[in-house]
């Protein structure tokens, strides 16, 4: 029960972070680019990154903090600092190849699926 609320807890903190973080980068830059999602994949990396180093290196963090912090929190604000963690593992792990394979893959077959789902509608 404590791990769902935390997860609860940390996914609203972090889906709240994002919505207004964003808003704010794009009031401030524009919408020409996607300054907002960039900004807050970019934050959402340093963050995990600097959670994973103290849970990992440091022990400050136990499971519970972890669950709060790194699921729920970062994997509502940005599942992209996931996804640079998970390939960090892979690196660290001297799987550099399934790094590469995760990085690439995400990219391609993530850009092409949304394709998809775009071209899916037209059939609706």
């Amino acid at each position: 029960m404590i791990k769902l609320l935390n997860l609860i807890i940390g996914g609203t903190l972090g889906t709240i972070a994002r919505y207004y973080l964003s808003g704010l980068i794009y009031q401030l830059f524009g919408s020409s680019f996607p300054f907002g999602t960039f900004a807050v994949n970019m934050l959402g990396c340093f963050i995990i990154g600097l959670l994973a180093s103290l849970s990992e290196d440091k022990f400050l963090l136990d499971t519970n903090a972890r669950i709060l912090l790194m699921v729920g929190f970062c994997g509502a604000f940005t599942t992209f600092s996931t996804f640079i963690f998970e390939t960090s593992n892979l690196i660290k792990e001297g799987e550099s190849m399934q790094a590469f394979l995760n990085i690439s893959a995400s990219v391609i077959a993530g850009f092409l699926l949304f394709r998809l789902g775009v071209l899916a509608t037209k059939l609706i």
